[in-house]
């Protein structure tokens, strides 16, 4: 009996590894030729089109990849970005909501699409950083995209662990993953090709075998410092046959495609929302078509920012925060809906399908929802809610203190010079200043506003407090490294200020949930509101998504049942905030708001669009 069973076990166990290693099974292949991209040996033409798990909830996935296959596109990009799932040095989160990366695979597969990978380390995509964990710049003298051992051995650390979410998903183990990139635009950055070739060597170590590619501007200076011999050029943008010539020309032997189309742009706060002009995009996208040019709208989707994640750019106007909505005027829009240009494009690429050939339907979209108006309600402050401060001599970064995100107070008693101009060397972003609990006004790296003048006072040691919201870190360009907070020094007339007590604020969940009523008027800036309102399920069993409109508010954050909608800030252009179904829930839910400066309670409604 026992041979018996032993000899049954061997057969149970090699049919089993048999089925595992044909499920295993690549179906197809994946090759660069010397100028086009092979699939199963045959050329083929990629139309991708973007999107980010990261920044659209993951109950929505599936829908936003049908929303590309039914515009026409065969392949989806995403950005992977590195400090959405690493956060804290060494923690990695690769399974929770959204951050479940494997999840996402699957559904792109199922869905019948191919995948193109851009795992960075850097992506830039108007993130926070361009995606590299902010913990990194707790070491003052760090630099970051270049072979600074202290940075390349976080970011092969990283790349070790999603290398093992990756590798069950690569075309060659049967997955829809195409192809990866190698780090981002680096020719917009530095001239490293040695830092380059070894995160090229380092994915290769780690089991990573599918082609890989880079993504530059067009232009030489940018194609000679940022591609890499033997992975194919992405073009950011390649609108003309001159475009691909040159990088073909540079970089010859692999192809070339257009691995940034741009449907829409992207937007700061105090502008107008960006609109690209249809008739040049659709010019553009026919020329591609035409030329049966590979190419990847960015984006298709943009979805949102949500909590901190906005990053920011500093081009040649200063510093530029990116606002929370990434809707980013895209062919499908923040919610998932398709825009005019969604169904202009699906007509374009529609006519050059073999002739019977058809799209797939445009998935029903999610239904949206108005609240009516909801009473807020002065409930807190956030001076009645300070941790035990630290003692500095001089104030320092945000990062130096251990912190992210979210807000810094600074607070000091001024003995000797009491008045006169005070000076933030350097204000990272924006400041409200307080000279004895009285506002006295406002400090902003946006508008170039770091002094203030300090009025005099009848009290013998005036306190003097300045309160800091760290916005987006810089995402492009040579000046990444931002720190926040103040970053430097104050000085009061030439009088260096020193002795600081200073106040480390998050307002993560954790600091959101322990919120102590302050039990009492609230006059000083710096007020959570708190209101609610009630939903029932209606048909179908789903509630709908909605947006927050703070238009009646000043600068701030919104929560809804504990999760950060983003920033808002009357300067506009946005006022109102996404709120995703999956957020919401039966019965009563809790709105609360921080904002700097208002301390009138204003009602705020729900509404279906973002405009």
């Amino acid at each position: 009996m026992i041979k018996r069973n032993k000899s049954l076990s061997s057969v149970i166990i090699f049919f089993l590894l048999t089925v595992s290693v044909q499920a295993q099974k690549p179906n197809h292949t994946f090759n660069l030729g010397t100028s086009e991209f092979l699939l199963d040996g045959q050329p083929f033409q990629m139309i991708s089109g973007e999107l980010h798990p990261a920044r659209i909830p993951e109950e929505y996935w599936r829908h936003s990849i049908k929303m590309a296959k039914a515009m026409g596109c065969n392949t989806i990009s995403a950005y992977v970005f590195w400090n959405f799932h690493e956060s804290e040095e060494g923690v990695y989160d690769f399974t929770t909501n959204n951050h479940n990366l494997a999840e996402f695979f699957k559904v792109v597969q199922e869905e019948g699409m191919w995948l193109i990978l851009r795992p960075g380390p850097y992506v830039c995509a108007e993130w926070d950083l361009g995606g590299i964990p902010s913990y990194l710049l707790r070491i003052p003298d760090i630099k970051l995209r270049c072979l600074d051992p202290r940075y390349m051995a976080a970011a092969e650390r990283f790349i070790g662990k999603l290398s093992e979410v990756i590798k069950p998903f690569m075309i060659t183990k049967g997955g829809p993953i195409l192809m990866l990139q190698i780090e981002n635009e680096y020719g917009s950055f530095g001239n490293d090709k040695n830092y380059l070739q070894r995160v090229k060597e380092v994915w290769a170590s780690k089991g990573i075998d599918i082609p890989t590619f880079t993504c530059d501007g067009p232009t030489t200076e940018m194609l000679e410092a940022g591609s890499i011999p033997g992975s194919a050029v992405g073009l950011n943008s390649g609108k003309s046959l001159a475009d691909f010539d040159l990088a073909a020309k540079i970089n010859p032997g692999v192809p070339v495609f257009s691995s940034e189309t741009y449907p829409g742009w992207l937007t700061h706060w105090g502008e107008k929302w960006a609109k690209r002009d249809s008739a040049d995009l659709l010019s553009e996208v026919k020329f591609l078509m035409d030329n049966k040019k590979s190419f990847n709208f960015y984006v298709i989707q943009g979805g949102t920012n949500f909590g901190y994640t906005a990053g920011a750019n500093s081009g040649g106007k200063g510093y530029e925060p990116d606002v929370t909505s990434y809707d980013y005027d895209a062919p499908i829009n923040e919610q998932g809906r398709p825009t005019h240009m969604y169904m202009a494009l699906r007509d374009l690429i529609g006519s050059y399908l073999p002739k019977g050939k058809k799209l797939f339907p445009i998935p029903n979209p999610f239904p949206a929802i108005e609240l009516t108006s909801i009473d807020m309600q002065p409930f807190s402050s956030v001076w009645d809610n300070l941790p035990q401060a630290v003692n500095s001599i001089q104030p320092k970064s945000l990062e130096a203190y251990g912190q992210d995100h979210g807000f810094i107070l600074y607070k000091t008693e001024l003995t000797g010079q009491k008045q006169g101009k005070l000076i933030v060397n350097d204000i990272h972003d924006y400041a409200t200043v307080f000279l004895n609990d009285i506002y006295i006004g406002k400090l902003d790296r946006r508008e170039g506003i770091n002094s203030i003048d300090i009025p005099a006072s009848n009290v013998n040691v005036p306190i003097l407090e300045i309160f800091v919201e760290a916005m987006g870190r810089l995402n492009f360009g040579a000046n990444i490294i931002d720190r926040k907070g103040i970053t430097d020094s104050v000085t009061l007339d030439g009088t260096t200020l020193l002795n600081w007590k200073v106040y480390n604020l998050p307002m993560d969940r954790k600091f959101i949930w322990d919120l102590r009523s302050s039990g009492k008027s609230l006059k000083k800036p710096g007020v959570f509101f708190r209101g609610s309102f009630v939903l029932s399920r209606g048909e179908g069993n789903l509630y709908s998504d909605t947006y927050i409109d703070v238009s009646n508010y000043a600068k701030g954050i919104v929560w809804v049942n504990g999760h950060n909608l983003g920033r808002y800030w009357n300067i506009g252009p946005q006022k109102r905030l996404f709120c995703p179904s999956p957020w919401l829930r039966e019965g009563l839910n809790e709105v609360m708001i921080f904002d700097l400066l208002q301390t009138d309670a204003k009602r705020i409604t729900g509404t279906k669009t973002l405009e």
